[in-house]
Order: C-alpha cells, then sequence, then structure tokens
C-alpha cells in the first residue's frame, strides 16, 4: 500500500517493507514520479488459489456428472466459488500481497473454498449449502478486514482526484459491500434447512459480491488479464486429468485398443481446439480496445461472458467424462446424459467465446477494398460460429427416435466425438482468417495498425467512458515501450507508490496518468 506523495514524516521515502527503504529511491520517486516495480502478473500464492479454485469448479464438475444435469443449486454454488476467486484476484491485482498477512489471508481462503466444495454435491435445503454459505460469509469477513485496514491507512485520504482519495474510497466501499454481504450469509445460515427462503438468500449473497467494473479505481489490466487466463487453461487440464482418470481403471486390467487410443486423442484434441478458441486478451487485444476499458456495460457483459465460459467448460467435462466411461464399457447405446452434456456443453462454450469476442472493437481499414475484405471475414467468423452452435444445441436436444443427418452424426460415443472435433478445427481456421487478410495486406503489425484504425463491433455504436480510454491510452503507451525494449515484464502497468507510513506499496494501472483519478466516479469496484 502506498501514497501517491511521500510522506514528510518518512525519511526513507517509504519504499522500504519494514521502514528501511534507501534515500536514493525515495530522491528518484520524489524527482521522477511512481517507479516501477516489475513483477509477475500471478505469483506462487495465486497460482495455489487457482489450483484449488480450480478443484472447487471440479467438485461441481462431478455433481453435474451425478445428476446428468446443470440445475439451480449447481449454478449458485459455481458462481459462489467463482465469486471467492474474483475476490482475492481483485485485492491481489490492486494491492501488495507479498506480506505475511496476505498469505495467511490467501491460505485462509483456500482452505474455506476447500472445505466449500466438499458439499457442492448438495442442494438448497441441506446440511451442505449452509456449509457453503458459512465458507462464503468467511472469506467475505476475511475481506472486510482486509480492507478496514486498507482504509485506516488511508483515513486521512487526499484531495479529490489524488491517489490515496481514490483507495480510499474503493476501500469503504468494498469493507460495507463485504459486511452486508456477510451479514447475508450469517442469516442464511441461521435459517432452517427447509426454509423456502434459502434459494432467495443465496440470490442477494451473490448479488451483493457483484460489483460494476473499474468504479473507483481500476487494477493491474495485465495481470488480472493473465489470471483470468490461467484459470481457464487450468480448468481445461483438470477436465484432460479427469478424463485420463476415468479411463486409467480400464487400462489397468486391459491393453487400450486403437479406438480407445482414437478416442483418448479425440478428447485432448477437442479441449486443445478450445484453448485456440480461447480470447487470450493479455497481449492479442489492444487495452484500447478491450471490453473493460471501453465502458462499464462492455466491463460487465464480458464478465458474464467469462462466467458462463468456465461453466460450460466444466459441463463439457463432465459429460466427456461420461462419454468416456460409456465408450469404455462398450455400452449398447449413448447415454442421453453424456450426449446432452457433451453437446450442450461444446455448443455453450463456443458461443461463449464468441461473446467475448464479440465485447472487445475490432479494427478495420480505411481503404473501402480492404474494408470488404475484412468484414467478409468478420461475418464469415460469425456465420460458421452460430451455425455450429446451432446444431450441436439441436444434437442435445434431439430424441432417440429422431432420424436424419442428425442422428447419424450421433451413431456412438467416437463417431459423435469426431464430429465435434471436426467442427472445432472449422472454428479455429476460421478464427485465423482476419489474421491472414491482415499478414496478406500488410508487411508487418506497425503497417496494419495505421491502416487498421476504424472502430468495429457491438460497442463501437455506444459512447466509451472517457476516464476507462484515458487508461487504456496510458497502458497502450506502455504496451509500446515493453515491446520495443522486448520486455517480458508488465513494465509501467505496475506501480510503486511511497507509503504514508513508510511500508507497503500499492499497485495500479491508472497511475500513469499521474495520478488523476478525478474522472473516475461510479459505484462500485472491479469484480
Amino acid at each position: 500500500y502506498g501514497s501517491s506523495e511521500k510522506n514528510p514524516e518518512d525519511d526513507n521515502g517509504g519504499l522500504s517493507s519494514g521502514g528501511g527503504g534507501k534515500p536514493e529511491a525515495a530522491t528518484t520517486v520524489g524527482m521522477n514520479g511512481p517507479s516501477l516495480v516489475p513483477r509477475a502478473p500471478v505469483s506462487l500464492s495465486d497460482l495455489f488459489l487457482d489450483l484449488v479454485t480450480v478443484t472447487a469448479f471440479s467438485r461441481v464438475g462431478s455433481a453435474i456428472q451425478a445428476r446428468g444435469t446443470v440445475d439451480l443449486p449447481i449454478l449458485a454454488f459455481f458462481a459462489i466459488f467463482w465469486q471467492v476467486w474474483s475476490k482475492e484476484a481483485s485485492y491481489s491485482t490492486r494491492f501488495d500481497t507479498t506480506d505475511i498477512s496476505s498469505h495467511l489471508e490467501t491460505l485462509l481462503a483456500c482452505f474455506a473454498l476447500l472445505a466449500g466444495s466438499l458439499s457442492a454435491y448438495s442442494d438448497f435445503y441441506s446440511a451442505g449449502c449452509t456449509r457453503i454459505m458459512a465458507m462464503a460469509m468467511f472469506v467475505a469477513m476475511l475481506h472486510v478486514l482486509l480492507h478496514a485496514r486498507v482504509w485506516y491507512w488511508f483515513s486521512e485520504g487526499g484531495p479529490p482526484g489524488s491517489v490515496n482519495y481514490a483507495v480510499k474510497r474503493y476501500a469503504v466501499f468494498i469493507t460495507v459491500a463485504n459486511s452486508l454481504e456477510s451479514l447475508t450469509w450469517a442469516f442464511g445460515c441461521f435459517l432452517p434447512q427447509d426454509s423456502e427462503w434459502r434459494p432467495c438468500v443465496i440470490l442477494v449473497g451473490i448479488i451483493l459480491n457483484l460489483r460494476l467494473p473499474r468504479g473507483f479505481m481500476p487494477n493491474d489490466f495485465h495481470a488480472a488479464c493473465s489470471k483470468r487466463g490461467v484459470l481457464f487453461i487450468l480448468l481445461l487440464g483438470f477436465n484432460i486429468q479427469s478424463i485420463v482418470g476415468v479411463a486409467s481403471p480400464y487400462f489397468n486390467y486391459w491393453e487400450p485398443s486403437w479406438d480407445q487410443y482414437t478416442f483418448l486423442f479425440l478428447s485432448c484434441f477437442l479441449l486443445f481446439m478450445i484453448k485456440l478458441l480461447y480470447v487470450d486478451d493479455t497481449s492479442s487485444i489492444s487495452p484500447l480496445d478491450h471490453a473493460l476499458l471501453y465502458n462499464r456495460a462492455a466491463g460487465f457483459c464480458f464478465y458474464v461472458g467469462n462466467f458462463s465460459l468456465l461453466v460450460f467448460t466444466t459441463v463439457l467435462g463432465s459429460g466427456l467424462n461420461l462419454l468416456t466411461q460409456s465408450f469404455l464399457a462398450a455400452a449398447a447405446a449413448l447415454p442421453s446424459d453424456a450426449k446432452n452434456l457433451v453437446c450442450g456443453g461444446f455448443a455453450a462454450v463456443i458461443f461463449s467465446i464468441q461473446f467475448i469476442k464479440s465485447m472487445h472493437i475490432r479494427r478495420v481499414p480505411t481503404n473501402a477494398r480492404h474494408e470488404r475484405m475484412f468484414f467478409a471475414a468478420y461475418f464469415t467468423q460469425f456465420i460458421a460460429t452460430i451455425g455450429v452452435v446451432y446444431i450441436t444445441a439441436r444434437m442435445c436436444f434431439s430424441r432417440e427416435s429422431d432420424s436424419g443427418i442428425l442422428a447419424l452424426m450421433m451413431v456412438n460415443e467416437i463417431g459423435m466425438l469426431a464430429v465435434i472435433v471436426c467442427f472445432s478445427i472449422v472454428l479455429v481456421g476460421l478464427s485465423w482468417l482476419d489474421e491472414a487478410i491482415e499478414l496478406h495486406i500488410y508487411k508487418d503489425n506497425a503497417e496494419a495498425n495505421q491502416f487498421r484504425v476504424q472502430p468495429f463491433g457491438f460497442w463501437a455504436f455506444c459512447k466509451h467512458d472517457e476516464p476507462l480510454q484515458l487508461e487504456a491510452m496510458a497502458l497502450e503507451r506502455s504496451r509500446a515501450a515493453r515491446l520495443a525494449v522486448r520486455s517480458p515484464l508488465l513494465g509501467s502497468s505496475v506501480m510503486s507508490f511511497s507509503s504514508p507510513t513508510g511500508s507497503g506499496q500499492m499497485y495500479n494501472s491508472f497511475s500513469n496518468l499521474g495520478g488523476s483519478f478525478a474522472n473516475l466516479g461510479g459505484a462500485g469496484g472491479e469484480v
């Protein structure tokens, strides 16, 4: 944690973690502004939290696999687990988490999340649901203490528009919001198990944990993008491990046949194709075009898309587990649960990825002929995606008595999986179509950026948020500087400020603008 101004009572400039900073470092801050503190976007503690979160998601996937469908308790528990991860990610991308207290809080949150995930099989009217609500209450109380500490350290605030003022407002809002959330979960824990109000309490608790994107103060944009990507890739990895785990007991007693090798290859290949379709917004999308930095409505829809992507990736993994069991057990007919979960999960995953892509701003050239080529590429991708989603959704809702081409696609497990893999290969090839056109027309990326300036997309017709675009401009300059020196570090997206108490650091990306937070009005912080 820290301040944008040097504390006159701190002789060492407040840059040290224990009050013993170097005078020359303080001089650098005083003369040149905030100093750069490059760090890894995902720390080892964050990675451990990601593993625990994906384990909780896998427990929800096991419940989906056991029930053969997705119901409201499954969606609610998944949302609670995801919001626990979001709380931790929101804090770690804004404040320093290298001190012992932050490590302890992360460890306690991991323990609580693991304990809550053991009850993922429960419904709303059970003791397991009470334990999950108690877990959510405990994590909310942890963040009340964390942000109350920030509130206390920045209680004096500063002039409106300063970094200290923005941090104080953010800490006050998050402390109050988490306090209300913890009270809501406590009320739910004391309700009788057969109370009809329990689902309503869970809904209120989930809503209280929602935040308007980047309302008071921004986070470390690059680190937040990396965290989302790492969580998704880990979930894909857990799905692969689960498929192999389902197949292992069969292979312990019988040698795998070529058909079984082919089936496992297609399952893993399908998840790899989904990985290629995933939008890696860490470096592939300019900050100026990112949904989170265009306007808050686009940012909120972006978070909804990411949540649905994680949910339906878990659904797809559960369906692949059931499909693997059916195939290795040589079932006489394709199980309906496996078919519904695989086809429906794949359709929803593809739709979620396309939805996330549509939240970003695309760029087309000013040249009329080149513009038509890019429009043709974009609409080809869109029509192909909608077509694949429609066909696989029809496969999901088809009946055993149906006949025709859909029935031929689902003759058996390996046939259906091969069809879905072919669809994914086509979508991956089409997703590179605009890049192929760009390489054909322009000799390098710099020339492409010079001519591809006209905004295009759903949100291009809406008014952008000026403070967010100012932050994006600062990040774009930082990105250009990093590319110029070919540095893999975060550069100026992570800033360090001298602390009013002589210890700690605060990180945020908006500090590139010289601490101008005056335009960051609104309610809520980032999810």
